[in-house]
């Protein structure tokens, strides 16, 4: 109980002097960063645009980041909806004479994922689902082939999909960069947000469940 109350102290006596101190405006502390964690990468997380994103593309965008190293990160964005188009014409390449008319005639939601790969057609879907082609993340599972799409109109797909054209990506240290200027702030990925039926919900829900990231150089700075 006493290490409790000594953590708490110290935490509320560190916040008190942050706020007193008069540090760089680069360094000063975002409101919500005792909401947030340190994390060494933003993969299995949503990142949320703010306002000081100027890239006209992606503007109150959510993007469900899948892949983020030293040399790169790579996401999807889930909330630009595109309109609906057929199986038949995502898979217009498939010369296969056995699949049912009825099938390549099923219309699903399309989504812009972004603005690199736009023949790259992915279905981000719920964990109940799985073929040989299944990439599971944490909270996510990637599917990118056409049994997929086949399996969904069959209504043997998972329970929850999108449907995305194209995907997200940013070059060594460039998000890092983005993120510093705070053009984004990571979100925990929900299902709720993730396959909220009103797209422009999506990115409210998203920005009321995130929090500033503090890269490693700016909180040791700061300590």
């Amino acid at each position: 109980m006493r290490k409790f109350l000594l953590i708490l102290i110290l935490t509320i006596n560190f916040n008190n002097i942050a706020k007193s101190i008069d540090l760089p405006k680069y360094y000063q502390f975002p409101e919500n960063y005792l909401k947030g964690k340190y994390h060494e990468t933003t993969k299995n997380f949503f990142i949320v645009a703010t306002k000081k994103l100027k890239d006209t593309r992606f503007k109150n965008t959510v993007v469900v980041m899948l892949d983020h190293d030293e040399e790169g990160a790579l996401g999807v964005v889930i909330n630009k909806p595109l309109g609906f188009a057929t199986i038949g014409s995502l898979i217009k390449s498939l010369n296969d004479d056995t699949i049912k008319k009825d099938l390549l005639n099923y219309k699903v939601p399309i989504y812009w994922g972004g603005p690199l790969d736009n023949n790259k057609i992915l279905i981000i879907h719920s964990k109940d689902y799985e073929n040989k082609n299944t990439k599971s993340y944490d909270k996510v599972s990637i599917s990118n082939d056409y049994k997929a799409l086949l399996d969904i109109a069959k209504k043997k797909g998972p329970i929850k999909s999108l449907v995305v054209i194209g995907v997200s990506a940013w070059t060594e240290g460039q998000l890092e960069g983005e993120i510093d200027k705070g053009h984004w702030n990571l979100s925990e990925i929900t299902q709720d947000i993730l396959f909220q039926e009103k797209n422009e919900k999506k990115h409210i829900m998203a920005t009321d469940n995130s929090f500033v990231r503090l890269w490693k150089n700016t909180y040791l700075y700061l300590l």
